[in-house]
């Protein structure tokens, strides 16, 4: 059972009380250039928070190569085994800056201020951190716990539409893998960006919170958290070789409509209900590039190389109902080109 903390609210309340109850030799804030900017200022003026590591921001910087520029300013700041890591920034920043903690020195501490939805909802509570390796997600990482995670809802009004709308995709998996009530609420909504932050906020991360207590090392349960990851994931990947990336968010939500036809079709999700996820997502994510959804080809190389597979298998997480997950179907290449060949004819009945 995870032994850390995750606190919602105010940055320098939680940060301030942290660090007062703790002494470290030394302490180092890990950011981007978009959270140098608008973010650390929140923690500026706090009692040793001075040491900055800024790395350029992006999925394409979450590599190896950026792990051996924080190392080497670890070491240039004289950081020791009794140091502190905080990683201010979005879901790239919280693995890739938890991961390089994690290998210094055999592990120093680290904290995870989430200043994205994404990551608050859902990068930041695990433990699961790593870097992508020829362009695959997250193919090099490990296990381990934070040793708090600080959320502060104000850092949302820092972020564009688009990146507040790629975090909303896994508030919208969460409800659909594990709560029908939370899902039934979000899409009464009029309008999604004028929700209760702070409340659905708290019921998403305590959604994920359960089942990494259930299943910290994702043995069994845990796998329903990749519920539109495995066909999101390879045409995210897919999507970094064009000029235009989609999203996390933007790929998962795809990958959602996906996998929700596959659930209709393998594990007896109703018909009704995958079209009411596929409708819902198309509303939200109106303006992305559904074209990706005809390059069932092109992402199998990508499918083929996902975490989750064994045995030269597929091996994906769907939904046997809403809020109810499944984890390791099997599925196939055919499976999953019919699949997103129906869905983008349902998207453009809907548009």
């Amino acid at each position: 059972m995870p032994d850390y903390e995750i606190l919602l609210g105010d940055i320098r309340t939680h940060l301030n009380s942290f660090l007062n109850n703790r002494t470290y030799s030394g302490i180092a804030v890990i950011v981007d250039q978009n959270t140098k900017l608008h973010c650390l200022p929140r923690v500026s003026g706090i009692h040793g928070v001075d040491q900055i590591i800024s790395i350029r921001s992006g999925e394409k910087y979450k590599s190896v190569k950026t792990c051996n520029k924080l190392w080497s300013a670890m070491s240039d700041y004289n950081l020791d085994r009794h140091s502190l890591i905080l990683n201010i920034g979005g879901g790239v920043i919280g693995d890739m800056g938890g991961f390089a903690a994690s290998c210094y020195m055999r592990g120093i501490d680290f904290v995870q201020i989430p200043t994205t939805l994404l990551s608050q909802v859902d990068a930041s509570v695990g433990g699961k951190l790593g870097v992508d390796f020829n362009e695959v997600k997250n193919f090099i990482g490990l296990f381990k716990d934070p040793t708090a995670v600080i959320i502060d809802p104000l850092f949302l009004k820092t972020l564009p539409f688009e990146q507040l709308r790629s975090g909303y995709a896994e508030m919208i998996k969460h409800a659909l893998i594990a709560n029908k009530e939370v899902w039934d609420r979000l899409t009464r909504l009029d309008e999604w960006t004028n929700m209760d932050w702070d409340r659905e906020i708290y019921d998403s991360v305590q959604i994920k919170k359960q089942i990494v207590i259930d299943d910290p090392l994702e043995k069994g349960l845990r796998k329903t958290l990749n519920f539109g990851h495995t066909v999101g994931h390879a045409l995210e990947s897919r999507s970094l070789q064009t000029s235009k990336p989609l999203l996390h968010g933007e790929a998962i939500a795809l990958g959602m409509m996906v996998e929700s036809r596959l659930a209709s079709r393998l594990c007896g999700l109703k018909n009704e209900d995958a079209s009411a996820i596929i409708k819902y997502i198309t509303r939200i994510y109106s303006d992305i590039d559904f074209a990706y959804l005809t390059q069932g080809k092109e992402i199998m190389e990508f499918l083929y190389k996902d975490k989750k597979n064994k045995g030269g298998k597929i091996l994906c997480a769907l939904i046997e109902d809403i809020g109810q997950g499944s984890y390791d179907v099997h599925i196939t290449e055919s499976d999953i080109i019919s699949a997103m060949t129906s869905t983008l004819k349902e998207i453009d009945s809907f548009i």
